[in-house]
């Protein structure tokens, strides 16, 4: 029997469809739930409530498709998403009708990641795992505005998002650098050297690293268009990194627009070659994008405001920025050293006869 029923702040329709499958949908207001009832009633009874519901006929391959479709020029799809997809229509199986998926399996699947392995064998992160359950999220949120579906399965639960650690703050010493550096050029893989001595004097990311093309610097600056904020960033480029730009360009030449050739042809053996380079040199628990902190962490430490660190790194707000702001305590401390002297310079004749000074009467001890 088709009814409404409140829960919790909800309220949720109740009926059997044609099929004789039990569907229950939930709204926010009463008076929505009680007018989506009537018109699906209405429906049944005059026979017309399958034209209507679409996501019992449109399969999870077509809309993977469709997706792919209207998302396959987005850098996202062609570095990550792509590979989303191909998950999905393995786990999920590419014939399952739209109408067959449910909040539950959505949440067996992020658990499933949970417990899945990388390739190097260890868990993966929750940021990591976000990111796919936020491909499948709007997967299902554009098969409703597309007309493929009535309701994403994902609006019949709570969010199925990680709480994310993003505190992390693991930067490269000075030795550490120096070993790490020594271990690239030893190497014979002057590419990982170069890459890895750009990722230290720009703060820039991997992808905008390997994606570097020589338009893009001019007048002493890297000057970035793309990037994961969508914002416009301009870096300087110092001595240490010309150096390195100068002895490219004579070695290549005009003989490809991007800087680093042959890390776009083998990304995976850069990859490789960089965990390698670690292993020798000693560096535990360490990764690629961590050079990017370490040299917003080494900016910090010597001296350069959390400002110029938002701007150079392209820090939306300045919320990311300020993890790096307990560096600065000993240039806090120095600074505050610069006023020594400002009050000691002021002399006071302690000798003076105070006897004659009107007497008090001390009522309260305050201590300190």
């Amino acid at each position: 029997m088709a009814k409404v029923k409140k829960r919790g702040n909800s309220y949720q329709i109740d009926y059997l469809d044609p099929h004789g499958k039990r569907v229950r949908l939930a709204f926010k207001k009463k008076k929505d739930a009680l007018a989506e009832l009537g018109k699906r009633v209405s429906l049944i009874a005059e026979k017309r409530y399958l034209d209507v519901k679409k996501d019992y006929k449109t399969t999870f391959k077509e809309l993977l498709q469709k997706y792919e479709e209207n998302y396959k020029n987005q850098a996202s799809f062609i570095n990550y998403k792509s590979f989303f997809l191909e998950n999905f229509k393995t786990y999920f199986g590419k014939d399952t009708l739209l109408s067959n998926f449910r909040y539950v399996q959505l949440e067996t699947y992020r658990n499933h990641l949970r417990n899945k392995f990388t390739r190097l064998g260890g868990l993966r992160k929750e940021a990591t795992i976000n990111r796919e359950i936020a491909c499948l999220h709007h997967m299902f949120r554009k098969a409703v505005e597309w007309d493929m579906m009535e309701q994403s399965p994902f609006g019949r639960g709570k969010s199925l998002l990680l709480k994310e650690n993003n505190s992390r703050i693991r930067y490269l010493t000075e030795d550490e650098i120096k070993r790490l550096l020594q271990e690239c050029h030893s190497s014979k893989r002057k590419h990982l050297y170069r890459i890895v001595v750009c990722a230290l004097n720009t703060g820039m990311r991997k992808g905008e690293i390997l994606n570097l093309r020589w338009n893009q610097i001019r007048n002493g600056f890297i000057y970035l268009d793309k990037t994961k904020t969508k914002a416009r960033r301009e870096i300087p480029v110092n001595d240490e990194l010309a150096a390195v730009l100068k002895e490219i360009r004579k070695e290549e030449g005009l003989t490809s627009e991007y800087v680093f050739t042959y890390s776009r042809r083998a990304i995976d053996r850069v990859d490789r070659a960089f965990r390698g380079a670690l292993t020798r040199a000693g560096i535990l628990d360490f990764r690629f994008h961590d050079l990017r902190h370490t040299a917003a962490s080494h900016l910090v430490m010597r001296g350069a405001s959390l400002k110029d660190v938002q701007e150079i790194l392209g820090h939306k707000t300045m919320t990311m920025t300020l993890r790096y702001a307990h560096l600065s305590e000993e240039h806090k401390k120095k600074a505050v050293n610069l006023l020594s002297g400002l009050t000691s310079s002021v002399k006071f004749d302690m000798s003076q006869n105070v006897t004659n000074a009107p007497s008090t009467k001390v009522t309260h001890l305050v201590t300190y």
